[in-house]
């Protein structure tokens, strides 16, 4: 009995390093999965990555125009938001994005989303935004449409501004002006959002 419980221990030390190694290989086959919400059928994502900082999902809906759904709509932020006025006076890094569910033109997705500037924009203010608003439009139009799965983002990175890419690349040079910033983000948030049962998604209020 002493003798072969000798025995034992000594082989002791090579099995354990052998279940370790065994262990090290099983967990480097495990998928690293990402957590992602159904919206409506539409996954999104409960985190987003934006410059180096990684933000959970505040809210999410679908955005409807009349009874056909167009994208899944998401928004990230390092706190709760509650409002507009909330998300700005956030200084970090936030993400708005877009996951498309239907076929649509581009162009004409620009236009709306400058209408949705004018419905929540003073026209006392307006004026100093159709610079942005042209260069944003001219973004679209280049893009010529946008297909189920295309992912439209808008970013804020506090010391670079708002950064909009379409598939996956930015689009252009940032847009620095925060007011500009605040101004899109209106779209969704504003008193006169383009989707009321959205934004109440957004915000988490529903």
């Amino acid at each position: 009995m002493h003798t072969e419980s000798i025995h034992q221990d000594r082989r002791m030390p090579w099995l354990h390093g052998a279940l370790h190694c065994l262990l090290v290989t099983c967990l480097a086959m495990i998928p690293v999965w990402t957590w992602a919400l159904d919206v409506q059928g539409t996954k999104v994502d409960d985190s987003a990555t934006v410059a180096g900082t990684t933000l959970p999902l505040q809210g999410a809906g679908m955005r409807y125009k009349a009874v056909f759904k167009v994208y899944a709509g998401a928004l990230y932020a390092n706190e709760k938001i509650r409002s507009l006025d909330a998300l700005l006076r956030n200084p970090g890094p936030k993400r708005l994005s877009m996951t498309f569910v239907r076929d649509i033109d581009a162009n004409s997705f620009g236009k709306l989303l400058t209408r949705g500037v004018e419905d929540n924009t003073p026209k006392s203010e307006l004026s100093k935004l159709v610079p942005g608003l042209l260069r944003m439009s001219e973004m679209f139009s280049a893009n010529k449409s946008l297909s189920p799965g295309d992912v439209v983002t808008v970013d804020w990175i506090p010391g670079t501004g708002m950064v909009i890419s379409v598939k996956g690349k930015p689009q252009g040079e940032p847009f620095k002006d925060a007011d500009f910033y605040r101004a899109i983000m209106g779209i969704w948030l504003g008193p006169v959002p383009a989707d009321h049962k959205l934004k109440d998604a957004l915000l988490g209020a529903s």
